[in-house]
């Protein structure tokens, strides 16, 4: 008999613990809690606050956690670290691909999209007569500095690497990659809004940024060709004639990183601490109405649905955010 009211008691507490982590079904209200870790590239910083300040109206009794970084970094946090993460957002759906999948993350849901633009002030040197055509000859002056991020570190920093490979055979200029990347390299930061700050206090006269970034605050850029900018999915066979090496997962292994159409993506971890208050805020993000009209805003247009290599693994309810690869 004892072991019987027991049984019934550790069930009971079970079906209370469960129930107090999803939805109060009488009231109606939400009472997911607790804390939601995002991992997350430091280009979605603005839009990401935003989101989850609407979040935590929402579920009050959840705390957002975000932890900007270049998305490698993120995915070595998580990898070589051992770090505890719920979501994992990258500036390069890739990145989730080649660094969490199989062993970390089962799936990957491709969400935004953004392109690379040159940003500057009105202070920088040269800003009057800057443009789409000559801004290579302008940050190879040697009185002008500029600043690009780590390749191994971030995103942008490879796709600043690729834009100016593409850059020479779309201006005819072939010894233009070595003399932009061997120059102003003591201004390499770990992710594209480190360089802000140096942008802003004047330090640097212009910076390798994506458009969403320079946007969001208030920057003044230039508008690189189609041909150059990694914003055309037509143009995918294009920039893949280009590529570059950065660091792969160990020490010693290097990943070959082809130029492609600039696309984020997101993802649940295996052994995420918190996956009720992460699946609901995968539900809000990719809710036209909710995050992507958030992300619309500030530059970073939706891309949903598209196709996905992992849309098998993909949890049924959020299929209609993807499509299946095509054969």
């Amino acid at each position: 008999m004892n072991k019987t009211i027991k049984l019934i008691t550790v069930t009971l507490i079970f079906i209370t613990l469960f129930s107090c982590n999803n939805v109060d079904e009488e009231n109606g209200k939400s009472t997911i809690s607790g804390n939601l870790i995002i991992f997350h590239a430091g280009s979605l910083s603005i839009p990401f606050k935003q989101i989850s300040k609407e979040f935590e109206k929402k579920y009050p009794n959840v705390k957002v956690l975000s932890e900007p970084a270049g998305s490698i970094t993120c995915a070595r946090k998580i990898v070589d670290l051992k770090r505890e993460c719920d979501i994992m957002a990258s500036a390069d759906y890739t990145i989730i691909n080649k660094l969490l999948i199989p062993d970390y993350a089962k799936w990957n849901i491709k969400f935004a999209s953004n392109e690379m633009v040159i940003a500057f002030t009105e202070k920088s040197k040269y800003h009057e007569i800057i443009n789409k055509n000559n801004w290579f000859n302008i940050l190879l002056k040697e009185d002008i500095y500029y600043g690009r991020s780590d390749p191994n570190s971030d995103p942008c920093g490879y796709r600043s690497v690729l834009t100016t490979k593409l850059a020479a055979n779309y201006y005819n200029n072939p010894e233009l990659p070595e003399k932009l990347l061997s120059k102003d390299n003591n201004f390499i930061r770990p992710k594209e809004v480190d360089l802000l700050s140096l942008l802003q206090s004047h330090t640097l006269d212009y910076i390798f940024i994506y458009r969403s970034v320079a946007g969001q605050h208030k920057l003044n850029y230039v508008l690189l060709p189609d041909s150059i900018n990694l914003k055309k999915p037509e143009l995918s066979d294009h920039y893949s004639s280009v590529s570059v090496k950065i660091n792969g997962g160990k020490p010693g292994e290097f990943i070959t990183q082809k130029g492609e159409p600039m696309i984020y993506g997101i993802t649940i971890l295996n052994k995420a601490p918190n996956k009720p208050a992460a699946n609901a805020f995968i539900d809000f993000l990719l809710s036209k109405d909710k995050g992507m009209a958030i992300m619309e805003e500030n530059g970073q247009p939706s891309v949903i649905p598209s196709s996905s290599e992992t849309y098998d693994n993909i949890p049924e309810k959020w299929m209609k955010f993807a499509e299946p690869e095509s054969k």
